[in-house]
């Protein structure tokens, strides 16, 4: 199902007031990696928001997301405090591990070992 106008605007301003609340928490960096938040779905109720984070030479992943879920709740509360006046009901919170950077990585990694696979039949074909 399509995302309608408004669950696009308000995912729009959640990713934007949350960049900033990460900011000041001091949770985009951890362990010596960038954290980044890389999309924001909500439900077409506006009560639930899933926001997928991105990992940025993280040694661990999972334990950074659970640092940032044991701070969810400090996290809603300056959402809260920064959309008030924006939204009626503020919407529940489940961040998520987006993995989606790995995967291109990882299909680059494939396509540079077809091509070098491609190359070398072009030589052996050549002599």
């Amino acid at each position: 199902m399509q995302e309608g106008k408004r669950q696009k605007q308000v995912a729009a301003v959640i990713q934007h007031e949350l960049n900033d609340v990460f900011m000041r928490l001091g949770l985009n960096m951890i362990d010596g990696g960038m954290v980044s938040i890389s999309s924001v779905k909500v439900t077409p109720d506006l009560l639930e928001a899933r926001i997928y984070l991105s990992f940025f030479k993280v040694q661990d992943a999972n334990s950074a997301l659970k640092k940032i879920k044991d701070q969810a709740w400090e996290v809603k509360k300056e959402l809260s405090d920064r959309v008030k006046h924006q939204l009626r009901r503020i919407p529940v919170l489940h961040f998520f591990l987006d993995d989606t950077l790995d995967y291109v990585f990882k299909m680059e990694d494939i396509f540079k070992q077809i091509n070098s696979g491609q190359e070398e039949q072009k030589k052996s074909d050549d002599n």
